[in-house]
């Protein structure tokens, strides 16, 4: 499968479409090609007026799944940025991918948005016909539990190298259709201790087994929630 990711740091940190793909392979047995167009801290609408970029990915790419993620701290989500995540999913469909929107979690020090997260990108993919991959719900279901569960970053806004193997596992739960619960816990940490920089090399890691369950576990429950 070829996937492009579109969205922002919330897409691109500990290389989590790597991880994506990693897990994707062990659930079905197929390779994954994932590929990103990604800036920090933009938005839907940013992406569209950029165009021609993304443009050209989907509709000559091949592309059989394009995901969407929204700048999310602070949440954008005006009519103009709904009007934006419109016009990218009907780019997607002309060039034959799957448009799927990525619900995207509320920061640390403010829970309380999540609800508007929640209700922009469900009204999107009702209006478009997008699929709706429900991270944000996952990860609400994780901190309920848990409140102290590390899936954030020291930042209290970005994910740690938990809360990006929790948006995989969610990714590759919603586009397979397969129960997620035996993944293997393997995930990217694109962190370097020792330079506080980026790795340039290698960052797939293994994961403590007992929490990835746990992140398992809630993506499952969510999914059977919505009927899926």
């Amino acid at each position: 499968m070829d996937i492009l990711f579109t969205g922002n740091s919330h897409t691109f940190f500990n290389d989590m479409p790597r991880t994506f793909g990693r897990l994707w392979e062990a659930q079905t047995g197929e390779k994954a090609r994932p590929l990103m167009l990604c800036h920090g801290g933009k938005s839907f609408s940013w992406h569209w007026k950029e165009y021609f970029e993304l443009r050209f990915d989907l509709l000559f790419g091949g592309f059989d799944v394009a995901v969407f993620q929204q700048c999310a701290h602070p949440f954008a989500g005006s009519e103009e940025e709904f009007e934006a995540g419109k016009r990218l999913a009907e780019l997607a469909k002309k060039g034959g991918a799957r448009p799927v929107f990525a619900l995207t979690w509320a920061e640390k020090a403010h829970p309380e948005n999540q609800g508007k997260m929640n209700e922009f990108h469900r009204r999107l993919c009702e209006e478009t016909g997008a699929c709706l991959s429900p991270v944000g719900l996952v990860w609400q279901r994780v901190l309920a539990a848990d409140p102290e569960f590390p899936l954030y970053f020291a930042d209290g806004e970005h994910a740690s190298v938990y809360g990006d193997y929790l948006i995989a596992v969610t990714h590759c739960r919603l586009l397979s259709g397969r129960s997620c619960l035996d993944l293997p816990a393997a995930g990217c940490d694109f962190f370097d201790p020792e330079t506080q920089g980026i790795r340039e090399a290698e960052t797939m890691t293994v994961l403590e087994e007992e929490k990835c369950r746990i992140i398992r576990r809630a993506a499952e429950e969510t999914f059977a929630e919505m009927g899926m």
